[in-house]
């Protein structure tokens, strides 16, 4: 599994924004069809809002890659 660290400036980032961020999807609408078919955790639990406002030590997991917030 990839691992990817990613630093945010921001107090928070949504989950949709994120998954862009990364290069894990290519446009908004992959992440929308990602996140509604409960393809994302966040922490490990399953996450369907796709506007969850994630925050430094939060942890994205998809089937192949690992996104730490930093």
């Amino acid at each position: 599994m990839e691992k990817i660290n990613l630093s945010i400036i921001t107090e928070f980032i949504k989950l949709d924004s994120l998954l862009k961020l990364a290069n894990v999807v290519s446009s908004g609408g992959e992440a929308k069809m990602l996140i509604q078919d409960g393809g994302v955790l966040v922490n490990g639990e399953p996450c369907t809002m796709r506007g969850k406002k994630l925050r430094s030590g939060d942890i994205v997991t998809l089937p192949s890659v690992e996104i730490i917030l930093k």
